[in-house]
C-alpha cells in the first residue's frame, strides 16, 4: 500500500482504539519510522521508538536483582524492568528492525507482543504494540521471523509512491528542484543499489533536499547516478521564464514550454512559490489560458495543499470564483480544488 493509505489504517487502529500487533513491512528508506511518528504526533500519544537489532534481550528483559534482608523471598531475585517501557498513559512502542535482531531477542519481544508482557512487566492498557522491518529481497540482513510470532501479527506492505513523498515534501518545504525533478522522474525516487551505500530513496532524497538548502552537492545522498541526472535537470531550471512575472500577474507574453522536464519544472515551481492568494490566482489563470487541463489539474493539487497550509484559501476561493473564465474549469475539478 502507499505511504499514505498506511497512515490512514494506522490512525484508524489508534482513533477506534483496535490494540492488535500490527507488522509493518517495507523496502529500506521509503518511510516506516516516519510514518508512525505522523500517526502518533496527529493523535496527540506517545512514541517509544526501540531498535530491537541494537538490543540485548536483558536489555528488554530487565535485570535480576537480589532480595536482600529476612523476607521469605530471601535468596530470590526479582526483574527490575528498563527505564525506556512505559508505565501509563497512551502511546505506541515501536519495535523498529525487529527481524534484523538475533532470535534470542526476537524471542524477548515474542512475549512482549503475544502477552503484552516480559517477566512481571505488563504494558500498560491504552498502548499499541507495532513492529517494523525490511523484506528479504531488500538485501538487508534480516533473521527469519518465526511462524508463531508471524501470525500473531497484522502484515502490512508499504511501497514507494511519489505522491506520498510530494504531500511530505511540499508540508516539510522540500526543496523546489527536488520536487520538480522527481515529479519529472519518479522512478527515482526509490532505486536500490545493493553495491553502493548511497542510492535514491524517500529518506535519501529528504537528506538531498537539506544539502541543497546549504549550498552543498547530493551525491553524498543519492548516489553518483542520480546526482548527474539532477544536475542535467537544474539546466532546464536556468532556462525557465521568470516565474516572477506569472505570479505577479504580468506573464500574458510568457509561453508554457515545450520540453516535459521544464513542463514540471515550471508547474511546481509555480506552486511552490504562491504565497498568497492573489498570486496563485495569477499562475491558475496564467497555466488555465496557456496550458492543458493535466497541468492546471497538477498545478492545482500542490498549490491548493499550500494555500490551505498558510491560511489563504478563504481568500484564494473567493477570487476563483469572481473569474468567470475559470468556471468551467472550477466546474469540472470542484471535488479536487475543494472550491
Amino acid at each position: 500500500m502507499k505511504i499514505t493509505k498506511l497512515r490512514e489504517f494506522l490512525s484508524v487502529l489508534v482513533a477506534k482504539e483496535v490494540s492488535l500487533s500490527t507488522m509493518i513491512w517495507g523496502p529500506p528508506g521509503v518511510g516506516k519510522s516516519s510514518v508512525i511518528a505522523q500517526v502518533a504526533a496527529g493523535a496527540k500519544i506517545s512514541l517509544i521508538d526501540l531498535r530491537l537489532s541494537q538490543f540485548a534481550p536483558t536489555d528488554l528483559r530487565g535485570l535480576p536483582v537480589p532480595i536482600a534482608g529476612d523476607q521469605p523471598e530471601q535468596g530470590c531475585s526479582v526483574w527490575y524492568r528498563p527505564e525506556f517501557l512505559p508505565r501509563g498513559g497512551r502511546g505506541i512502542l515501536l519495535l523498529d528492525e525487529i527481524n534484523m535482531a538475533p532470535p534470542a531477542m526476537q524471542g524477548i519481544a515474542q512475549q512482549l507482543i503475544l502477552d503484552r508482557r516480559v517477566g512481571n512487566y505488563t504494558l500498560p492498557d491504552g498502548w499499541f504494540v507495532w513492529a517494523a522491518g525490511n523484506r528479504k529481497e531488500d538485501r538487508a540482513s534480516v533473521f527469519e521471523m518465526p511462524a508463531p510470532l508471524a501470525n500473531r501479527f497484522l502484515h502490512l506492505e508499504v511501497l514507494p509512491d511519489f505522491e506520498s513523498f510530494k504531500e511530505y515534501a511540499l508540508d516539510h518545504l522540500f526543496d523546489e528542484q527536488v520536487i520538480a525533478f522527481l515529479a519529472f522522474r519518479p522512478t527515482l525516487l526509490h532505486k536500490l543499489d545493493p553495491q553502493r551505500p548511497n542510492w535514491p530513496s524517500p529518506r535519501s532524497w529528504e537528506m538531498a533536499s537539506q544539502l541543497r538548502k546549504a549550498g552543498l552537492g547530493i551525491e553524498p545522498a543519492v548516489g553518483d547516478g542520480a546526482a548527474a541526472e539532477f544536475k542535467g535537470f537544474l539546466k532546464v531550471y536556468k532556462e525557465l521564464p521568470n516565474l516572477e512575472l506569472i505570479l505577479g500577474g504580468k506573464g500574458t507574453d510568457v509561453k508554457f514550454p515545450e520540453e516535459p522536464s521544464a513542463r514540471y519544472a515550471i508547474t511546481i515551481g509555480l506552486a511552490m512559490r504562491a504565497g498568497t492568494g492573489e498570486t496563485a490566482m495569477h499562475a491558475f489563470r496564467w497555466l488555465a489560458g496557456s496550458a492543458g487541463a493535466e497541468w492546471v489539474q497538477l498545478f492545482s493539487t500542490d498549490m491548493i495543499r499550500q494555500m490551505r497550509a498558510r491560511g489563504q484559501m478563504g481568500i484564494l476561493a473567493k477570487l476563483v470564483k469572481d473569474e468567470p473564465a475559470l468556471q468551467k474549469f472550477v466546474k469540472a475539478y470542484r471535488d479536487l480544488i475543494g472550491l
